[in-house]
């Protein structure tokens, strides 16, 4: 059995459609379900079995699942940048995931988990995936997550599992993020409802209105790096994912206009006072670990993948979003 923490989520949701792709249908899904649609992500997808997390926690503790257990790919957390309650977050994010990965070590069972390019903050010490002491992740997300893989190198455990540091994921299932949603979401819902989008003005002399630049990495290419992590039991350490290319607002927003035929239409608004201090203006994934492995591909571009996200799931889901 695979363990898919977060599985109704993005990206464990995405994940569960290539496992499912692949012919893995013996999955066990840990997940909050809460009171929003989230679950609408799991339908036509196929799995043994769903708990929450808190009665799969215990019953991982009290030895309940025996040696049913082959795997465990760890992607659910409180991604949410804003959220201020640091206890929850150090229970949730880090100790939880303490718990998953001394159970795996201890039975030899493959172990998979999301970190988070929050972990560099505003990048001044790089984007390196083999930099981690001098880190200075800005918001108590990025805190949990940078803890946690400091916690994996203190006790040597990089040697014998896997983690992922992803950068802008951006695709389908995000619909119930909420304000955590990608700008290509956001943008694709302005345009649909005013016909042109609101980007932050920059807060920074470096960077015109709208140039600031991210990683943006399309789901389906983190997915497939995710399943070949998978199969190859030597893939371990921490690696960042993203596509090694930073790409501007601008060049995001100008993607979606075109896959909508659409005419640019960009309006650029203040950034608020809460975001100038920790507002990311780059961010940029070095790839040279895992350039190094199986599990490096090539990438969609922005252009590609917003228009395969735009075309064939948001114009044809938007009367339900």
């Amino acid at each position: 059995m695979l363990v898919l923490t977060g599985g109704a989520g993005f990206i464990g949701s995405c994940f569960l459609k290539k496992l499912n792709d692949e012919g893995f249908k013996d999955i066990l899904i840990v997940d909050h379900l809460g009171t929003d649609d989230k679950w609408r992500n799991l339908l036509g997808k196929s799995f043994a079995d769903i708990t929450d997390i808190h009665t799969f926690r215990r019953n991982l503790l009290d030895g309940a699942y025996g040696e049913r257990i082959e795997s465990i790919v760890h992607l659910g957390a409180c991604s949410t940048t804003t959220e201020r309650d640091a206890d929850y977050l150090l229970d949730n994010n880090y100790a939880y995931s303490r718990d998953l990965a001394e159970y795996a070590v201890e039975r030899n069972i493959r172990f998979i988990y999301a970190s988070s390019a929050a972990t560099y903050g505003l990048g001044e010490n790089g984007y390196n995936d083999t930099e981690f002491e001098n880190l200075r992740p800005l918001n108590m997300y990025g805190f949990s997550k940078h803890i946690f893989d400091l916690w994996v190198l203190k006790n040597g455990f990089e040697k014998k599992t896997c983690g992922i540091k992803f950068f802008n994921v951006f695709g389908p299932n995000e619909y119930s993020k909420g304000d955590m949603a990608s700008m290509v979401f956001k943008a694709f819902r302005q345009i649909k409802q005013t016909g042109g989008v609101k980007l932050f003005k920059s807060n920074s002399p470096e960077y015109k209105d709208g140039d600031q630049k991210r990683d943006f990495i399309y789901v389906k290419d983190a997915c497939d790096v995710m399943w070949t992590m998978l199969q190859e039991n030597s893939i371990n350490g921490i690696y960042n994912l993203g596509t090694g290319k930073a790409r501007s607002w601008n060049d995001l927003a100008s993607a979606v206009f075109k896959a909508m035929d659409v005419a640019p239409k960009i309006e650029y608004i203040e950034m608020p006072e809460s975001l100038k201090s920790q507002y990311q203006n780059f961010t940029e994934a070095n790839m040279t670990s895992l350039e190094k492995t199986s599990a490096f591909k090539k990438f969609m571009s922005l252009e590609e993948s917003v228009e395969d996200y735009v075309q064939n799931y948001l114009i044809k889901n938007f009367a339900t979003m």
